[in-house]
């Protein structure tokens, strides 16, 4: 079958060759998406969801039941106080923006203490090119950080900062961005968040959650933080949810968030016919991020048995779907990337080519053959054109499919 997708004999059979090496790693993921498919279960079952809840609503949407029960199931999962579940929030980049612009007000500083954030986040604040006129830095929100010290928390330089109780927030970006670093682990959020509270119990503590929900069995809620964000396109939709982000932590951030978001609070907003994509997707997303999971896993091994340069190895601790090459070649990114496009479900006949987006400041190429569109947590790889031409691959909505795309384009860059 697989020479009917252009996949030679050889690459065929090395891997057959690394799928019993990366074996053991795939078992240990077992354990993983079995307790987190029983942790969605629990909440749904405990929030009594009834088939009412599938309904939708329209115009106001004024205390919605279907909507207000994903988010009482929401807050269960994440063990936070409330939780803010909308479609109204078009992406995990709008829903970190919702919860910046809620809480800080002109003269805060914010912190950020995992380095310079995503491209589109940098764009919010107002570093990195010029600020724009809605940007936080137009508001006279300060913006500082400290760079990761040998892919670690700098704990000195955080405590030293934090010790002078002048940071209204603390930002805690858990994947890896378009950077370099690597992805923080759950644990290390919750070994840094100890240490701030030995020196800044009032600090609000803000985690970017993108690409992390159910890498782990637990969350950052769970761990000491105040709120957390993170989109529905990625891995808590499963390629289900067409649309949408959430906001979880302490309930009166929460109310700040909807605040901002709707002008007048978390009570109105209406479903517009999400209600069953977000169920469904919730309940299958322990499942996607497993596939995904496992198909990074095989990617890194293959590539690394090709002699290309892999974050993270396929044995290494992961910390989200993500999995990132360093080509060192523009040519081979653009390859990469136009070889996931050819073994996707969706625009398979396309080549992608770098170009213009919004938010970023360079050239950008992205293979993203999805039902959704740009939904990450479907077979996908993008990276910025600069040097040193990293891809970020991520995805993988069963680990068939994500495999035979992940062929695709080795087969691709190996033939250039």
């Amino acid at each position: 079958m697989y020479e009917k997708f252009g996949i030679s004999k050889k690459m065929e059979e090395l891997s057959k060759k690394v799928e019993m090496m990366v074996k053991p790693k795939f078992e240990k993921l077992e354990k993983i998406y079995e307790e987190n498919s029983l942790k969605v279960l629990k909440a749904m079952q405990d929030s009594r969801l009834s088939l009412m809840h599938l309904n939708t609503s329209t115009g106001y949407g004024i205390d919605e039941p279907g909507r207000d029960k994903i988010e009482e199931i929401y807050s269960r999962i994440f063990k936070a106080e409330d939780a803010l579940v909308r479609s109204q929030l078009i992406s995990g980049s709008h829903a970190l923006a919702i919860t910046l612009q809620a809480i800080l007000r002109p003269k805060d500083i914010m912190l950020s203490i995992t380095g310079l954030p995503y491209d589109t986040l940098q764009t919010i604040i107002g570093i990195g090119g010029t600020p724009g006129p809605s940007s936080l830095k137009a508001f006279d929100i300060k913006y500082e950080q400290i760079d990761l010290k040998n892919n670690k928390f700098d704990t000195e330089a955080i405590c030293k900062r934090l010790s002078k109780k002048d940071i209204k927030l603390v930002e805690i970006q858990r994947s890896i961005g378009y950077s370099t670093r690597r992805s923080l682990t759950i644990e290390e959020v919750e070994e840094i968040i100890k240490k701030i509270r030995e020196v800044n119990k009032d600090v609000i503590i803000m985690v970017d959650n993108c690409y992390c929900e159910f890498v782990d069995t637990k969350e950052p809620i769970e761990v000491g933080a105040d709120i957390a964000v993170g989109s529905l396109i990625k891995n808590l939709g499963a390629g289900i949810a067409t649309s949408g982000a959430y906001i979880v932590g302490r309930k009166n951030l929460i109310e700040l968030a909807g605040e901002r978001l709707t002008g007048i609070g978390k009570e109105i907003g209406p479903s517009l016919n999400q209600n069953t994509n977000y169920l469904k997707g919730l309940f299958f997303a322990p499942h996607a991020v497993y596939s995904s999971l496992k198909t990074m896993i095989f990617a890194s091994k293959m590539l690394e048995e090709l002699g290309y340069d892999t974050k993270p190895k396929y044995n290494e601790k992961r910390a989200d779907i993500v999995q990132s090459i360093v080509f060192k070649n523009k040519e081979k990114l653009i390859k990469f990337c136009q070889g996931i496009q050819a073994g996707s479900p969706i625009d398979s006949f396309v080549s992608p080519i770098p170009s213009n987006m919004s938010g970023y400041e360079d050239e950008v190429i992205m293979a993203a053959g999805t039902f959704v569109d740009g939904a990450t947590i479907e077979l996908s790889c993008d990276g910025p054109i600069r040097e040193p031409f990293i891809a970020y691959m991520q995805g993988g909505l069963t680990y068939p499919y994500g495999k035979i795309g992940v062929l695709k384009a080795i087969e691709l860059i190996e033939q250039s």
